[in-house]
C-alpha cells in the first residue's frame, strides 16, 4: 500500500492515477471528501493533525508526503507526519521540498523544510526528496481573469524561471516510489526553460487561440492576493525568487530526464492539456 498525502491537487492527482494504473495499491488522503481513480482507497486526514492519519497508514510500505499550506507556517511541526509513519510501519517516505532549500536557505519556511528534510534523512527509513521550482499549474491563479477579462494579471512580468509541469514532478515520484534506485536520492525538479510571467500569458493566449493581456501588478498587490491562500512568510518567500531568482534558480536541472528518461514538458504543453481552465 503506498499513501499520497494533498492526493486531489496538482501534483497528488496524476501521482495517486499513476500508481493506481501501475497496479498499486493505493490510499489517497485528503482534507476533504474527493473523487479518486477507480480501486483507489481515499481517507479523509487532516496533516496538522498527525495522529489522525494513522488508519491512512495503517499497512502502508510508502508514503509521499506534501504538505498543506498550514503546516508551511512558524510554528507548525510536520515533522510528528514522519513519527506516525515510522510508528505504523512504513518503510519509505518521499518528500516533496522545494528548490528554496538550497537557492534561500535563510528564509522562514525554507529552514522550516530543510528542518523537515533532516527529519527524513534521520528517520531511519528509506527516503527521496524531491526539490522542485516554481509550478506551471500556479498559472491556474489567473484563470478566472482571463475567462472574464482575456487578463493576466502577475508581478515581474519580465523575470523568468524555469518553471515545472507539476505531472512531472508527480512521474519523478512515482519513480522514487517504486524503484529501489532512487533511495536516498535528492532530485532538483525544474521545466526545460526560462519563461517568463508574459511569455506564459502568451503560451496560454497561444492554447485557447485568442488574444490575452498582460497586466503588471505591484509586490504589494501580489502579496496581497497570494496571502489568501498561504501564509504569508511563505508569500513573501516566493516573491523574493520570482523578482530576483539567483543564478542556482535560473538553472536548468536535468534531473527530471535522469529519472524519466525524457525532457520535462514546456509550459506550452502544460497550457495546452490545461487549457479549458481558461476558457
Amino acid at each position: 500500500m503506498i499513501v499520497v498525502t494533498g492526493a486531489t491537487g496538482n501534483i497528488g492527482r496524476p501521482l495517486t492515477l499513476a500508481l493506481a494504473e501501475a497496479g498499486e495499491q493505493v490510499t489517497a488522503v485528503s482534507r476533504h471528501a474527493a473523487a479518486v481513480p477507480d480501486g483507489v482507497r481515499h481517507v479523509v486526514a487532516d496533516l496538522a493533525e498527525p495522529a489522525g492519519l494513522r488508519p491512512a497508514l495503517a499497512g502502508a510500505k510508502s508514503l509521499f508526503l506534501l504538505l498543506s499550506g498550514d503546516l508551511h507556517a512558524t510554528g507548525a511541526n510536520p515533522a510528528d507526519i514522519i513519527g506516525e509513519a515510522a510508528a505504523s510501519g512504513v518503510r519509505r517516505v518521499v518528500l516533496l521540498s522545494t528548490l528554496g532549500v538550497v537557492t534561500r536557505p535563510f528564509g522562514t519556511t525554507r529552514v522550516a523544510m530543510r528542518a523537515l528534510e533532516d527529519t527524513v534523512r534521520e528517520s531511519g527509513l528509506e527516503w527521496a526528496i524531491l526539490r522542485p521550482g516554481g509550478f506551471a499549474s500556479n498559472a491556474l491563479w489567473w484563470a478566472e481573469s482571463v475567462r472574464a477579462q482575456q487578463v493576466v494579471a502577475a508581478p515581474f512580468g519580465d523575470v523568468g524561471v524555469p518553471i515545472i509541469d507539476p505531472a512531472d514532478i508527480a512521474a519523478v515520484a512515482a519513480a522514487c516510489l517504486l524503484d529501489d534506485r532512487h533511495t536516498g536520492g535528492v532530485y532538483e525538479l525544474t521545466g526545460p526553460e526560462v519563461i517568463t510571467p508574459r511569455q506564459q500569458a502568451e503560451a496560454i493566449a497561444a492554447a485557447l487561440g485568442s488574444p490575452v493581456r498582460f497586466h503588471e501588478l505591484t509586490r504589494d498587490e501580489a502579496k496581497a492576493a497570494m496571502a489568501q491562500n498561504m501564509p504569508a512568510e511563505l508569500a513573501d518567500d516566493t516573491l523574493d525568487i520570482l523578482g530576483s531568482p539567483s543564478p542556482a534558480e535560473l538553472r536548468v536541472s536535468p534531473d527530471v530526464q535522469q529519472v524519466l528518461g525524457r525532457a520535462p514538458h514546456t509550459f506550452a504543453d502544460w497550457a495546452a492539456r490545461n487549457v479549458a481552465a481558461f476558457r
